[in-house]
């Protein structure tokens, strides 16, 4: 009889049967699950335990910060998670102040195995959508002067302490700042630290702003020396800044740095203020400052610049026309070979002073030199303006505000540009004028000298006999 199947000539197989676990082996698997549930069992109760809900999340930021600055907080939301990654997320918050500091979003990235230390240290932090206004931003001067770790116990509770970097990255996106005339001026900042606060790289610039605004800090290493490279107006102003720690633990900022072809109209266009002198600029610049704190260095920034720009254009202003009429008529602009002089700022508490020294403009036959303050927008300073070049000066006084700037003869100077006109026109205008404002001054000070002395003593003695 033939094979009907092959396979039915094949043996049949037994059936596998899988080794037999030892006691032992289960022993461990069900120890190593039973450990996995009490972690997660600990796990739940360690959050439930220390890390608060939402709305007390919410509730203890605004209570502490009230506490700790006297000035109430809204907090809109809170939100916080730990996988994938840790972040907690603040929405709506604003200060109970007439004009609010107002931020719409912040994101805080901890460091998990910190947090399990007791230690604050962020990867990241980032402020979205902040307002700051300057004098809302002053009512919390001095009111935080406790340690930084000691500022969080109000929101995280027990005790904590600052790792050696808290804080890593910095990320600010359309962060608005007003000055005190109302001006809004957004800015977009991207910062790392190093340890004690130092920075070492930060990146600031102007949202919106063409040509580009903005600079850029590089740290030397471990030292507290930075490169600084600033683009704006078209131009560059790089250079180099150090930091000092001083006897008592003071700070002294020094730097140096070369503006080269800055556009005077793109730079203060950037910072929505108005100009007169149309141009770009190159010189040196020096800045110094000194304070308790980064917050002082800025208030008490003093900066020195010598300037020079080839060509520029005083805008309506034309000074041959100023002088032929004795300043009746100065209608136009004037286009300059070169200005050149001094910028000085120094930054107080009401704002910040400018003044111009050495001031010399030339063009063709005609040059100007001068001087002048700026303070809170008004202008005071005198000019002369030389007709042929250090012959005949006709003496301006300068006034008004940076908007409106007003020029005027003295009055001395007026009448000598009055006789002058009549007897010569155009120079004697300009001779009468010097010849004017020389004569004011000499009786003027006659006049005071006179107010200064002493009013004579009578005479008491007894007449002589005759």
């Amino acid at each position: 009889m033939g094979v009907q199947n092959y396979s039915d000539c094949l043996p049949l197989p037994r059936q596998a049967k899988l080794p037999r676990m030892k006691p032992a082996a289960r022993r461990w698997i069900v120890g190593i699950a039973a450990a996995a549930a009490l972690l997660v069992a600990v796990f739940a109760w360690l959050v439930h335990r220390y890390v608060p809900s939402d709305e007390e999340l919410a509730r203890r930021l605004s209570a502490g910060f009230e506490e700790r600055s006297g000035i109430a907080l809204q907090v809109g939301s809170v939100r916080w998670a730990l996988r994938p990654v840790p972040v907690v997320e603040f929405e709506g918050l604003a200060t109970g102040q007439a004009e609010p500091i107002t931020v719409r979003r912040v994101v805080v990235h901890p460091r998990l195995s910190a947090l399990w230390q007791r230690t604050i240290s962020v990867d990241r932090l980032e402020i979205e959508g902040a307002v700051f206004p300057r004098a809302s931003v002053r009512d919390f001067r001095g009111r935080f002067k406790g340690d930084p770790a000691s500022e969080t116990q109000p929101l995280l509770g027990g005790d904590w302490k600052l790792a050696e970097i808290p804080l890593d990255r910095l990320q600010l996106r359309d962060v608005t700042w007003i000055d005190r005339r109302g001006i809004a001026l957004a800015y977009d900042a991207d910062v790392q630290f190093d340890a004690a606060w130092r920075p070492r790289t930060a990146e600031i610039s102007r949202v919106g702003v063409t040509p580009v605004a903005q600079a850029r800090f590089e740290r030397d290493g471990e030292q507290d020396r930075w490169r600084v490279l600033i683009d704006v107006g078209g131009g560059t102003w790089n250079g180099n800044a150090e930091l000092r720690t001083l006897e008592g633990g003071r700070l002294r900022a020094e730097g140096r740095l070369s503006p080269q072809q800055v556009d005077i109209g793109g730079l203060t266009g950037a910072f929505k203020r108005n100009n007169s002198v149309a141009g770009r600029f190159s010189g040196e610049t020096l800045l110094e400052s000194e304070g308790d704190n980064p917050g002082d260095l800025v208030r008490n920034l003093h900066t020195r610049t010598r300037f020079s720009v080839r060509p520029a254009t005083l805008k309506g202003f034309d000074l041959l026309k100023a002088v032929s009429t004795a300043g009746t008529d100065r209608s136009g602009q004037t286009v300059f070979d070169e200005l050149s002089g001094t910028l000085e700022t120094q930054s107080k508490d009401d704002g910040i002073v400018i003044r111009y020294t050495g001031l010399r403009a030339r063009s063709g036959l005609l040059t100007a030199s001068g001087s002048a303050t700026v303070f809170n927008r008004r202008l005071d300073g005198e000019a002369a303006i030389d007709v042929v070049d250090g012959l005949v000066g006709v003496p301006f006084k300068l006034g008004g505000t940076l908007d409106k700037p007003q020029f005027s003869l003295t009055g001395g100077a007026a009448t000598g540009a009055a006789i002058g006109t009549a007897v010569l026109p155009g120079v004697g205008t300009a001779i009468g004028a010097r010849i004017g404002q020389k004569l004011e001054k000499l009786l003027d000070g006659d006049d005071d000298q006179q107010k200064s002395r002493p009013p004579a003593r009578p005479n008491r003695s007894r007449p002589r006999a005759p």
